[in-house]
Formats: C-alpha cells, structure tokens, sequence
C-alpha cells in the first residue's frame, strides 16, 4: 500500500452513518481456523452492519505501562500464542494499518498521552476475529493498548472520548471474554458449548442481565460483585476491552447479544454488539 492509498482511505474519514460498536468474545486461539457457531456469529455480525471505513480495536493481549496505538502502514500479524498447530501459525491478516486514524484517535484521548507505536502490529486479539468478518483484509485495522496500571472506571470514561469516530466510519472492537479462567478450565468439556462451571453460569446470568439492563457500574464495579465474578475474572485483562465498548454507548442506542455461550467451563463467548 502506498502513500496515495493511505490518502484515499483517510478521506474516507469524513462524517458517516453512525457506526455500531461490538464487544467480541474471542476464546480460543483455535477460532481462528476452525468452523464453529462463533465464526459464524461473527460473520453475520459483520453482514448487519455497514462496510466500516477503518477498525479500532482494543485487545485483550496489549496490556501495556501506559497507553499506546499502532500507527504503520502494514501491521503484522502476531502470533502471541504457543502449543497450537502450525496451521495457526501460518495464518497471515495483511490488513492495512492507518497512520491517519492513530494520530486522529491519539489527539482525540487528551490529554491522556498516547504513544504511537511502530513495533506492534495486529496481536490475535483482534486478527483471529476480524478475520471472519473481513476475510479480504481490506479494512484498515489499528489497535489501542490497555493501560494496566488504570482501574475500571478509568478505562469506561477514556473510551467515551472515542466517540467521534464513530460518525466518520470507524468500526470500534473490544476483543476479550466476560468468563476467562484458563487456570479452572475443564478440559474434558472443552469444545462442550454450554459446558460451565456453577461460578461461571452465575457470572454469564448476572453480567448478562446488567448488559441488558443498562446496570454498567455493577459491570464495571466487578471486583465488589461477589466470588462468582473473582473466579469469572481472575485477571483483568480480557474483561477490560468490554469496558471500552460500554462506555461508547449512548442511552438510546439498543443493546444486543450473541454467542452468548458458554465453553470448557470456565469461558464465556458471549459478545454484544451496541447500536
């Protein structure tokens, strides 16, 4: 892609319809070239809403010291992962990046310093489900790190912030899991759709009826919420991207949910999608 592309798509950038936000539940690594339920909840996701412009996506796997955006042309693909088939490994997502929308975004978080960063690319957080949605890697996709040093609340005001770019064509992703407990999954069941521990179905019923309720403090007060949801979110990392989603949504706008599984006991794929 060359400095003339990158022009057309940062002209593309210009007042739109409205854009959807989603919160995918990403789960395994393996989704990304296997055929399941998810994918293809995933794809008809991405056949109800407009073609975006260009993608943000905030991941569960950049969990930096501060906050940075990805802002070269072409993003690897990273494989951040380990002790899975080489056919995973060999899965390349060439999708352009947008030097343009990452300083847009940067300038539009202040004065919350963010780096733009050339050494990152596109971690599987986001590859192993955009790739569903956009098989053609013809959508510019930059990615937003989560600062771990910030709680919850911080994470939910920053991303109203990001509101505009909603009106220019920007599809906006938070990519993590609800549930996420690798160290109680229950292996014997881990391709079992449904397949949850008693912790884990309480933590699905009570975030689900929050979501749909519009209850997002309760959501993003998680660690006063009981036992259920310390067992259900160990480690804030995959549940952070959903606070980002959240904190995009205007009263009026529905809230809607798919993949709304769970899977090995102690995952969620629950997704949502707002607007």
């Amino acid at each position: 892609m060359n400095l003339r592309d990158l022009q057309s798509i940062s002209e593309n950038f210009n007042p739109t319809q409205r854009m959807p936000v989603l919160f995918l539940g990403h789960g395994s690594p393996m989704n990304a070239i296997e055929e399941n339920q998810f994918v293809q909840g995933f794809r008809k996701a991405a056949t109800e809403i407009p073609k975006p412009n260009a993608i943000l996506c905030i991941s569960a796997h950049w969990y930096t010291d501060g906050t940075f955006v990805t802002a070269m042309e072409m993003p690897k693909t990273i494989h951040d992962f380990y002790g899975f088939p080489k056919a995973l490994f060999d899965v390349q997502y060439p999708a352009p990046g947008s030097p343009e929308l990452a300083k847009e975004t940067a300038e539009l978080l202040l004065p919350t310093i963010v780096e733009e960063d050339h050494n990152w690319g596109l971690d599987h957080g986001a590859w192993s489900v955009i790739k569903h949605m956009y098989p053609e890697a013809d959508i510019p996709v930059i990615q937003l790190s989560i600062d771990h040093t910030k709680p919850p609340q911080y994470h939910y005001d920053l991303a109203k912030q990001l509101n505009k770019l909603r009106e220019k064509g920007i599809l906006i992703i938070g990519s993590g899991n609800i549930v996420h407990n690798l160290r109680l999954i229950d292996w014997k069941n881990i391709n079992t759709v449904g397949a949850g521990w008693d912790w884990a179905i309480e933590a699905r019923e009570k975030t689900n009826n929050w979501l749909l309720e519009g209850n997002f403090q309760n959501i993003i007060d998680y660690h006063k919420q009981g036992t259920f949801l310390q067992y259900a979110v160990p480690t804030p990392d995959h549940y952070l991207p959903l606070i980002y989603t959240l904190g995009l949504k205007d009263r009026s706008e529905e809230l809607t949910l798919f993949n709304d599984e769970l899977i090995g006991g102690s995952l969620s794929m629950t997704s949502v999608r707002i607007g």
